[in-house]
């Protein structure tokens, strides 16, 4: 979705007084940056201002005091920022959000962020493919071929343990009615609903440096050979989540291709009473991954005290967001005015959204000034990237402009942009990465 920042609002004005005076000129309205209950004084951080319906968005950057100012008209906004800063080796991460900035005329039109602090992880969601792909015949299209890939996205060798888990987000779709919500606001604040059940691997899971696993959320079988504009899951180095002794649907959960060892058989306990298949939404998941730290994933799947009723068919568990390593907030195309946030500021500020059933990925942006200074790049990056959907209503692409795939095929290590958020970290590719 092409955006308009604070820059361009001259042009607007200027477009305007050719027309007719605007029933309510623009007003002043200043956002102001805490960070544990104390203004964050730093400038220079640049803070969003979008309209909820999806028809603009606007950028400014703060002054000493954390202060950013906007020239908007009267209207309701979602505020939000994010900032990152190197303390040694550790690279900390302040996000913050306010989805409830009602701008008036009259108003003293003051806001807040409250700033919450997390911390990049060596392990991250690098691509998800939800949507499915139109089938060959033009009759509809196919949705069982859900894939994600998490990669290591550092210099050092990385361990899944089996702590390692899989969750989505409470409610499936991001328009959906959320039960969570009063007042226009979260009511969870240290904790994330995962829907349904979790999955967890059964064996620690070694990923070397800059490399990546690949995670079958539905068959782990060659899709190709039903619909060509599918993927082909059915590598004996993929693993996929499959219980069928608890998820019984197999359409969403069909047997592996016997390339795949059992072993890479992602494990599961269904809290949730109803369902024969664990329905990832294939146009607005919020997908996270954690680690049920100092417990087994099946303890704490088991536990009624993080089990939490959502109505008589439906069970959510209770996943501290201390836990939560990487997390995703797909918002559903065309649905501005109703898409919510479910993943809170520390796990995800941000969204990125995504149009289904056309064979699109959501896919992570290339870190470019990291990725260049590695001197084991050198002469092996591909620019101009050509792979996002920039051409459609929907569309963005990669600002870094490297082709990710093509360099690593060229022997290039790449290091993936990682702010907890994902309106700057992710965009929408117009093929999956796993398609040949």
């Amino acid at each position: 979705m092409k955006k308009f920042i604070i820059l361009a609002l001259a042009a607007v004005f200027a477009a305007a007084a050719c027309e007719k005076t605007p029933a309510e000129p623009p007003v002043q309205v200043s956002v102001n940056l805490l960070y544990d209950g104390q203004p964050f004084e730093t400038e220079g951080v640049t803070v969003n201002l979008s309209d909820l319906n999806g028809s603009a968005s606007y950028q400014a950057t703060t002054d000493a005091s954390g202060c950013a100012v906007f020239q908007v008209l009267p209207g309701i906004y979602s505020a939000s920022a994010t900032y990152s800063v190197s303390e040694g080796s550790d690279l900390f991460i302040y996000n913050g959000i306010n989805s409830n900035v009602s701008v008036s005329a009259a108003g003293d039109n003051i806001f807040e962020i409250n700033l919450v602090q997390s911390e990049s992880n060596q392990i991250l969601i690098k691509e998800l493919y939800i949507g499915g792909c139109p089938k060959d015949d033009g009759s509809g299209y196919y949705q069982f071929d859900k894939y994600v890939i998490l990669y290591n996205n550092s210099a050092e060798e990385a361990t899944l343990t089996t702590n390692f888990s899989i969750g989505m987000c409470s409610p499936a779709n991001s328009n959906a009615t959320n039960k969570y919500y009063e007042g226009g606001v979260l009511t969870y604040t240290d904790w994330i609903p995962a829907y349904c059940s979790i999955w967890w691997f059964q064996e620690p899971v070694t990923i070397a440096p800059y490399s990546q696993i690949v995670v079958a959320l539905n068959g782990a079988i060659d899709h190709t050979q039903t619909y060509s504009q599918s993927v082909d899951l059915s590598d004996p180095e993929y693993y996929v989540t499959y219980a069928p002794e608890i998820y019984t649907n197999v359409n969403y959960h069909p047997a592996p291709s016997a390339n795949i060892p059992s072993s890479h058989y992602l494990q599961t306990y269904k809290y949730n009473a109803f369902g024969n298949a664990w329905v990832l939404s294939n146009n607005s998941p919020a997908f996270f991954v954690f680690s049920t730290e100092g417990r087994t994933p099946s303890d704490f799947s088991q536990d009624p005290g993080v089990l939490q009723e959502v109505n008589a068919a439906a069970t959510d568990a209770m996943v501290p967001v201390d836990w939560v390593i990487d997390g995703i907030e797909v918002f559903r195309a065309t649905y501005d005015a109703d898409n919510q946030k479910r993943l809170l500021p520390a796990v995800d500020a941000g969204n990125v959204t995504f149009k289904a059933q056309l064979g699109y990925s959501l896919y992570r942006n290339v870190d470019k000034e990291a990725t260049e200074a590695l001197p084991e790049n050198e002469g092996l990056l591909v620019y101009n990237y050509s792979g996002g959907t920039e051409s459609e209503a929907e569309g963005s692409t990669d600002p870094s402009g490297i082709d990710a795939e093509a360099s690593i095929a060229n022997g290039a290590r790449i290091i993936y942009k990682d702010t907890n958020n994902s309106s700057n970290d992710f965009h929408q590719r117009r093929t999956a990465s796993l398609r040949k």
